[in-house]
């Protein structure tokens, strides 16, 4: 009698039907399918949403605890929106026009220090 002979080194991958990896990226189909992604135990793993533009990082502790489901939105950002940023980080003043600025303020805060002390010695005497 033959006894079955079974292959203890074989093992079976488990690859959800859900993923696709095309260039590196990891893509599935909804979030329950980023949920059900299985990711190696201190791993983190970058999921694209292949249905919406969202993102999903899956991560897992030491003992292979899941992590929460980090989830990102994600969207293009367009020349326009690049060059304004670029615009406002150029608004500046120059040394020059600050020192006039500062001579300007230095100027208003004593002539109201004068004023204000007339005032109370004129209220003082009367």
């Amino acid at each position: 009698m033959a006894y079955p002979y079974y292959n203890q080194f074989y093992q079976n991958q488990y690859v959800p039907q859900s993923t696709q990896q095309n260039n590196g990226i990891t893509w599935v189909q909804g979030e329950n399918s980023a949920k059900s992604y299985p990711v190696a135990a201190g791993q983190s793993v970058l999921l694209m949403d292949s249905e919406s533009p969202v993102m999903y990082i899956k991560s897992t502790d030491q003992s292979g605890v899941p992590l929460p489901l980090r989830v990102f939105d994600y969207k293009e950002r367009s020349q326009s929106t690049s060059n304004a940023r670029q615009e406002q980080k150029m608004n500046y003043i120059s040394r020059e026009e600050f020192d006039a600025f500062r001579n300007e303020i230095r100027a208003e805060l004593k002539q109201s220090k004068t004023a204000n002390t007339y005032k109370k010695q004129q209220t003082k005497e009367e």
